[in-house]
């Protein structure tokens, strides 16, 4: 087991960042995945995102996901997984004020053990965060495509595709650093505009569907190891086939049971 102090990860990232070194995160929605993902050492972060609402709930977006689902989530990764950095998303309609945000921060922290929370959007947003961070909760943004303003986007594709996007998408990413975000996710972006942000902002980068020039990469782990239920997004790469080993598994434990093969009785021959 190679975890390490979940106390020096966040300074960590800006570190990572300044000396080029690639950060690394996966999502995680229970105990045994956060588990698995902690004991390799290689993760950097684990964000209970509320994509579970899709890969865990069964949901066709993320909107339906409430802040009792993510706390609950987040506890299960974090009894999973006591030393990582956890980060939570505050899900649809949690952080319209001030108010909210430290409310459903709270509860996420408290309850469900984060060690900080993610939240979409931009210059809108940029007194929730510095209130979150004045309150001494750590903030990850996010910009670009913003799953919860899925149905105000018109759907899942690519953002800041216009010069002038990019530019409003450096501002916003500045906005948030000021604010005192300590990174920044950016989803499903050209990765020229991904390039411009990067090297723009001192918080490191994470990309997601955003090209190779962020300071660091994150997955769908269910995306990431076959166990999606359907085809991952364009950009994200399946490393493993899980959902045929699971499906082969479940069959030969079948056959064997009608079979009489298994469970072998007591002392007969193994």
């Amino acid at each position: 087991m190679k975890q390490t102090s979940r106390a020096v990860r966040i300074p960590s990232l800006r570190k990572k960042k300044e000396q080029g070194e690639k950060i690394t995160m996966l999502t995680a929605s229970n105990s045994w995945m956060a588990r698995m993902l902690a004991e390799t050492g290689d993760v950097d972060i684990l964000l209970v995102g509320d994509s579970l609402g899709m890969v865990e709930l069964g949901y066709d977006s993320t909107i339906p996901v409430t802040l009792d689902d993510m706390v609950r989530h987040t506890r299960a990764v974090r009894n999973g997984a006591p030393n990582a950095l956890v980060v939570a998303d505050l899900p649809f309609l949690t952080y319209t004020s001030d108010t909210d945000a430290l409310r459903s921060a709270a509860r996420l922290m408290q309850e469900g053990g984060a060690n900080a929370v993610k939240l979409e959007g931009g210059a809108p947003l940029v007194q929730t965060v510095r209130r979150l961070v004045d309150a001494g909760v750590p903030v990850m943004g996010h910009l670009g495509l913003l799953p919860q303003s899925v149905h105000q986007l018109g759907g899942y594709r690519q953002q800041a595709t216009a010069p002038e996007e990019q530019e409003a998408l450096v501002a916003d990413a500045l906005a948030l650093e000021a604010a005192g975000a300590f990174s920044i996710v950016v989803e499903c972006i050209p990765q020229e505009a991904a390039r411009l942000v990067t090297e723009t902002c001192k918080i490191p980068t994470i990309g997601i569907g955003a090209g190779p020039f962020c300071d660091g990469q994150g997955l769908v782990t269910h995306d990431m190891l076959g166990l999606s239920g359907s085809s991952p997004p364009s950009f994200a790469k399946r490393f493993a086939e899980l959902e045929a080993t699971i499906s082969e598994a479940t069959r030969a434990f079948a056959q064997e049971v009608r079979g009489g093969e298994f469970p072998k009785a007591a002392g007969a021959a193994k």
